[in-house]
């Protein structure tokens, strides 16, 4: 037997189970998120902090955009990408050239540095285009396709004389009438927001087109036909073309037009009134004068 030892303290025996810590780090290892920390989360964190401390320099970043630019303009600026034509379909000599003057571009251009939404409204702002179509075809061609406003009437406004479309759209400014003597002519204020209107009535008055000089507003509300020989037919505001239709009625059962009369209003379709020429009122008062001589 050993004699007791004070000073001599125990071995710790090798003990098979984990320590306290040991058993944690385990537990924790076992959790999914802890895992996916570890894995990916930190190697993840580490490269960003890398990249942010490299890129964080100044001179650097002005470096990697200078060769960023560079790359970029080598491949836009290829021949395969260059549009170095333009041709334009469907316009007239004078619109052709009033396009090229707007075209906010300078050939050759890149493909890349084309804008055509912006260059499809900036054609289509000029008075004389209806429709338009851009587009880059093959070979460097930067094609447009236009739809021209094709001229129906003359309307003289507060502005002078203008060509108007069908539809009253303005195409362009006329210097004069004589430049255009085969559209028809209409005046008055507000006449440009009624031709179809106008239209329609100048087509019923085919019978006296020979004679016509045009249709006039009169108020933004009715129209006044004007003919040659100072002659004027006065139309009411509602069911105007059928008040017309009336009137070539009586001319051709009366030659009412070749009569010395200065104005058909037919303003109230119920009481059609005429207005005879002061030689005509004159003569017809000298008659009257000697019929009632005669009387006496």
């Amino acid at each position: 037997m050993r004699p007791l030892n004070p000073f001599n303290k125990p071995q710790p025996s090798n003990d098979p189970a984990p320590s306290r810590w040991s058993y944690r780090m385990e537990r924790l290892w076992l959790t999914p998120s802890f895992r996916r920390i570890v894995r990916v989360g930190m190697p993840s964190f580490l490269v960003v902090a890398s990249l942010g401390l490299y890129f964080s320099n100044a001179d650097r970043q002005q470096a990697i955009a200078d060769k960023y630019t560079e790359i970029r303009r080598s491949i836009e600026e290829r021949p395969e990408f260059m549009v170095k034509l333009m041709a334009i379909d469907g316009a007239s000599t004078g619109l052709n050239s009033a396009i090229r003057e707007v075209m906010p571009v300078d050939l050759p251009i890149s493909s890349f540095d084309l804008d055509l939404e912006a260059m499809r409204k900036q054609v289509e702002s000029l008075d004389a285009v209806k429709r338009v179509d851009v587009r880059v075809r093959k070979g460097g061609l930067l094609q447009i396709n236009v739809e021209e406003r094709v001229p129906a009437v003359v309307w003289r406004g507060p502005d002078g004389l203008e060509l108007l479309d069908g539809d009253g759209h303005r195409v362009s400014a006329l210097q004069t009438r004589s430049a255009r003597p085969d559209l028809p002519f209409i005046a008055g204020e507000g006449a440009n927001a009624a031709v179809p209107e106008a239209l329609a009535l100048i087509e019923r008055a085919a019978p006296i087109r020979d004679r016509m000089i045009g249709v006039v507003r009169i108020s933004e509300r009715r129209w006044d036909v004007v003919l040659d020989r100072a002659q004027r037919i006065m139309l009411p505001p509602r069911d105007a073309a059928r008040a017309l239709d009336r009137v070539l009625a009586l001319n051709d059962a009366q030659d009412l037009l070749a009569r010395d009369v200065t104005h058909i209003d037919i303003r109230n379709p119920d009481r059609p009134t005429l207005r005879m020429s002061s030689d005509a009122l004159a003569f017809m008062r000298e008659m009257q004068g000697i019929q009632v001589k005669n009387n006496q």
